[in-house]
C-alpha cells in the first residue's frame, strides 16, 4: 500500500467516529451506545518475527493504554495478508488490540496516532483498523 493510501486510511478511521456518533441507536439498560475499535498489528518485519512479546508490550503501555487508560484487550492471531508487489499470501503471527470506547473525533485522533507510531517504529506499511458502533456497559 502506497503511503498516500495509507494516509487516506489513517483518515478514513477518523472520519468513521463522527456519523456513528451522530448517529445514536437504542441499547438496553445498563448498556450505552458505544463505539468498539479493533486494530490489527502484524509482527514481522522483513519476513522474520521481530515485533516480540516483550517489544509488544512495551508499544502497548507506551502508546496504547496513556490514550485508552480505562481498559483494553491483546488478542493473539494468525494475521495472512496478500503482497500487492509478488501477489504472494504472506502468514505472519499478529496481535489485536480491542478498546470500546465513547465514539468522538477525539477517539480517531487517538487511533491514528496509534497506528502512526506502530508503523514508524517497526516499519509496517498497514494496520488494520475496524470500528463499529455497539452496547456495551462495563
Amino acid at each position: 500500500m502506497s503511503a498516500l493510501q495509507m494516509a487516506g486510511l489513517a483518515l478514513l478511521s477518523v472520519m468513521a467516529f463522527e456519523p456513528a456518533a451522530a448517529q445514536p441507536f437504542a441499547c438496553a439498560a445498563p448498556q450505552k451506545p458505544m463505539m468498539e475499535v479493533e486494530l490489527m498489528f502484524g509482527r514481522h518485519i522483513g519476513g522474520r518475527l521481530a515485533v516480540t512479546e516483550a517489544r509488544f508490550a512495551r508499544f502497548v503501555a507506551q502508546e496504547v493504554t496513556p490514550r485508552f487508560p480505562d481498559g483494553l484487550t491483546v488478542f493473539d492471531a494468525a494475521g495472512q495478508w496478500r503482497d500487492a508487489r509478488t501477489r504472494a499470501v504472506v502468514h505472519e503471527p499478529s496481535k489485536i488490540v480491542r478498546v470500546v470506547v465513547a465514539a468522538d473525533a477525539d477517539t480517531g485522533e487517538k487511533i491514528a496516532r496509534i497506528v502512526a507510531a506502530y508503523k514508524s517504529r517497526f516499519r509496517q506499511d498497514a494496520i488494520g483498523v475496524l470500528t463499529r458502533p455497539v452496547c456495551a456497559s462495563f
